[in-house]
């Protein structure tokens, strides 16, 4: 994996049709989960389409210092040699960025195998809760310290016993805290069984659903109560399955399958289809509802429209990530729409929500910001606009969205600052949306 050099902005031309057929870059989600499980499991995992991120080279560079042996064979494919459930470095200092998905269940695997760790990232990492999962382990053994803030990064782990049979776990702020506690369970459950009960409401389900469908790959089942309690039998170890390969991420075909409902399309997205693990290709469910056409494969989906799209009023708490391009797509329907229960966005790569609302007014929408909604009313023209970033990803890709002439209104020049930021992802982002970016019709 190379960094690449990015411009300090990227300016968007007016683009009249969009289509064309994209090959996805491998899902995060899933690539950070394997690369621990696959640490973690014994014997040697082959790892093909890992992402290729700044996310994935924060988890294998955690990995290299804890001992972890791994190899990339070509592009596409890596090889992790699993410990065990033991670590050869009991001592290290891990530099997380600003991953989530590999420093929240990094911080439960450490204090689970016990060490001296510490784990810190880049300066918005230390604004993001993980309280919430630090409380759920030293309530039942762990010794974690926070070295900052109380309630968030930085953290220094010390040796502690966890050997639970029950602990608890908030599950409204972040499911990634539900991910790392459930991929730490079958390393707790020696002798007894480990139950995970959830305090309140669980947000992000599908998350969840992707963590329990790659442990059962590795080797181990969990029980579930709904989705109030998770129980771990004891005797279940990660075992490699011996080859794996990454889905292509659900969260960046969003913005394909939305040029294609918005620019006329068709735009095929590969590498994700009907049968995906993630939650996030629901996301073309809303698409839908909002008049465009989809089509699905078994590892493809395509969208495309030959009208203005309708106004939404939606509950996205199973998509937030994916509810991100909903917001940008509503520039484009023909009426207000309303993004509910995205609470979650404030604790993300930054806060979405005032990020969210403060871009859309630059292109002339008239946006409500409420704690845990968006409603967006488009304007009669979208006007052109320089996009701050705020080192969030998803904030570039959406608003590249608002260069596209859709049904309803033309899109706009619009200069996207700090492109770079698409690394943690999507590193060649700006080059795929060019490709189904057309200056004529036909």
């Amino acid at each position: 994996m190379q960094s690449k050099h990015y411009p300090q902005h990227i300016d968007l031309e007016p683009v009249m049709h969009a289509r064309g057929a994209v090959r996805l870059p491998g899902s995060k989600s899933i690539s950070n989960r394997t690369l621990l499980l696959a640490a973690l499991a014994e014997g040697t995992t082959v790892i093909h389409d890992l992402l290729a991120s700044d996310d994935t080279l924060v988890m294998l560079g955690a990995l290299r210092e804890l001992g972890i042996g791994w190899e990339q064979k070509n592009d596409h494919t890596h090889v992790v040699h699993g410990s065990g459930g033991t670590l050869p470095n009991a001592k290290a200092d891990l530099f997380m960025g600003n991953a989530g998905t590999a420093i929240r269940p990094l911080t439960a695997a450490l204090a689970v195998i016990g060490g001296d760790f510490t784990l810190h990232g880049v300066s918005r990492m230390h604004e993001r809760p993980i309280g919430d999962l630090v409380d759920a382990l030293n309530a039942v053994g762990a010794r974690i310290e926070y070295t900052g803030n109380p309630g968030y990064p930085p953290l220094h782990i010390r040796p502690g016993q966890v050997a639970p049979e029950r602990m608890a776990v908030r599950g409204n702020v972040s499911s990634q805290f539900l991910t790392a506690l459930l991929m730490a369970a079958p390393l707790m459950a020696k002798e007894h069984p480990v139950t995970i009960e959830v305090v309140g409401e669980l947000i992000s389900k599908p998350y969840i659903e992707i963590t329990l469908n790659l442990m059962g790959r590795f080797g181990v089942a969990v029980e579930q109560d709904g989705w109030r309690a998770f129980t771990v039998r004891p005797g279940q170890r990660y075992t490699s399955p011996g080859s794996i390969r990454v889905e292509g991420d659900a969260s960046s075909a969003s913005y394909f399958l939305a040029a294609g409902a918005i620019a006329g399309g068709p735009v095929r997205v590969e590498g994700v289809g009907r049968d995906s693990i993630q939650g996030d290709v629901r996301f073309a469910d809303a698409l839908e509802l909002m008049g465009a056409r989809v089509t699905r494969g078994d590892t493809w989906i395509e969208a495309s429209a030959d009208a203005p799209l309708k106004a939404i009023d939606a509950d996205f708490n199973h998509i937030p990530d994916a509810a991100m391009t909903i917001a940008v797509a509503a520039l484009y329907a023909d009426g207000t729409s309303t993004l509910r229960n995205i609470a979650s966005w404030r604790v993300k790569e930054t806060d979405r929500l005032a990020a969210m609302a403060a871009e859309l007014r630059k292109v002339g929408a008239i946006v409500e910001e409420g704690a845990d909604y968006l409603r967006v009313t488009p304007p009669a023209e979208l006007t052109p606009a320089t996009i701050d970033t705020y080192d969030d990803h998803r904030m570039a890709m959406c608003f590249s969205l608002a260069s596209l002439d859709g049904a309803a209104r033309r899109g706009n020049a619009m200069r996207i600052n700090d492109p770079k930021c698409v690394a943690k992802t999507f590193p060649d982002y700006f080059e795929t949306f060019a490709s189904i970016a057309k200056d004529e019709l036909f």
